[in-house]
């Protein structure tokens, strides 16, 4: 289904877009990118564990998607300006906790802090002004956004890297801190100003009443169907350099298999418009699902040779970009844009868990089971599971 247009001018929608590509890439590149570049040197520093230290950092994570669910709330009422630049101002503290903690719990306390900030500056704030502002044209402009926010870790992990070799972990996030700092805060408050639009409800009264739309057995499934879902494609992430090592393929081979998987993302990201268009909510759902599960099931049961692996994570990774777009578009193709931000902040909720959980997972689970594949194979249940739950996801009105 499609919404009003948001009442800002042309160049004003094109001043919203460039602000938030720009952020994104910010607060993404250090927010989160920088973390697994600098997780080792902080453990040599400090005496941490690895453990201990990416479980703060996870803990950021599950008390950004808590934090989401509010903020979703509040922005439908007040538009994405006060949210963000709160998020953008709040994220310098919280770096610099991290930059300057003394001991483990002044580091948890960090994370907490950040998580905050990253509730009110990642992408589902984000979603919520494109969706809203840019109305029927959401899904261009949303487009936009994934592809360029997707440069994030192309451009920060080599220039954490950079700043860590020459000023040490704690002094690279205080010019992170700084960076984000002046880049986010001015954007945030300066270019996101505008009318926020209403919305005429749809035209059940059930619809609505976002209570009504939470409690409602195709929110329940979709809720259920994302969870898992992205589950899986964090999983296959993050765990897919040591299944292709198994594989037989040296560290580095690995590495840049993950990378062309990055590039498969972009690439699905541009096919997204064209599938949109060309199916509906309920074969769009299903065929994206069906499509993680395939090309992770792919992985779990290629043995070699390295170039037919490197193409199955490029599949994967063209899975995981259409994905992103799905996620971003699923309330709104359901039930329209007037309640989209508290409603994606729910359904947001899951997938920051999952992504939180995913490494620790994965981990575990191909301890438990004598190696990778099977972890891998089991992923491709979960994501198929999620294929057959989205089928129900769909209100009957779009039946």
């Amino acid at each position: 289904m499609t919404t009003e247009p948001g009442t800002l001018s042309r160049a004003g929608l094109h001043r919203v877009l460039v602000v938030l590509c720009t952020t994104e890439i910010v607060s993404w590149g250090v927010l989160y990118y920088a973390f697994p570049v600098l997780a080792p040197s902080i453990a040599a520093d400090t005496g941490w564990s690895i453990s201990a230290i990416t479980a703060a950092f996870s803990t950021g994570l599950l008390v950004a998607a808590v934090a989401g669910i509010p903020a979703g709330h509040l922005l439908d009422r007040v538009g994405p300006r006060p949210i963000m630049t709160v998020g953008s101002v709040l994220a310098g503290p919280a770096l610099v906790g991290i930059a300057t903690a003394p001991s483990l719990p002044w580091f948890f306390a960090a994370w907490v802090l950040a998580g905050i900030a990253q509730a009110g500056t990642l992408y589902p704030p984000a979603f919520a002004a494109l969706t809203r502002w840019w109305g029927p044209r959401r899904v261009t402009a949303l487009t936009a956004l994934t592809l360029l926010a997707g440069l994030a870790s192309t451009i920060f992990a080599p220039v954490t890297a950079a700043l860590l070799e020459r000023f040490g972990w704690r002094h690279t996030y205080l010019v992170l801190a700084v960076v984000l700092a002046a880049a986010t805060v001015p954007a945030h408050l300066f270019g996101l100003r505008g009318p926020w639009p209403e919305h005429s409800g749809p035209a059940r009264a059930a619809d609505r009443d976002p209570g009504a739309i939470v409690r409602s057995r195709s929110f329940l499934l979709l809720l259920a169907a994302l969870g898992l879902s992205s589950f899986t494609a964090f999983a296959v992430v993050v765990n897919q350099v040591p299944l292709l090592i198994e594989r037989g393929m040296s560290t580095t081979a690995a590495a840049w298999a993950l990378g062309l998987g990055g590039l498969g993302q972009v690439l699905g990201r541009f096919c997204y418009g064209r599938l949109a268009a060309a199916t509906g909510v309920r074969a769009r759902s299903v065929l994206v699902l069906a499509s993680i599960a395939a090309t992770t099931a792919l992985l779990a049961a290629l043995p070699g040779p390295a170039g037919l692996l490197v193409a199955a994570a490029m599949l994967a990774g063209a899975a995981r970009g259409i994905f992103t777009l799905l996620q971003a578009t699923a309330v709104s193709d359901r039930w329209g844009a007037a309640h989209y931000g508290r409603l994606n902040g729910l359904v947001s909720a899951p997938a920051m868990v999952a992504t939180a959980l995913a490494p620790w997972a994965g981990a575990a689970l191909a301890e438990l089971l004598g190696g990778y594949p099977p972890v891998f194979a089991g992923l491709a249940v979960l994501a198929a599971v999620a294929a057959v739950l989205v089928a129900g996801s769909v209100p009957r009105r779009h039946a």
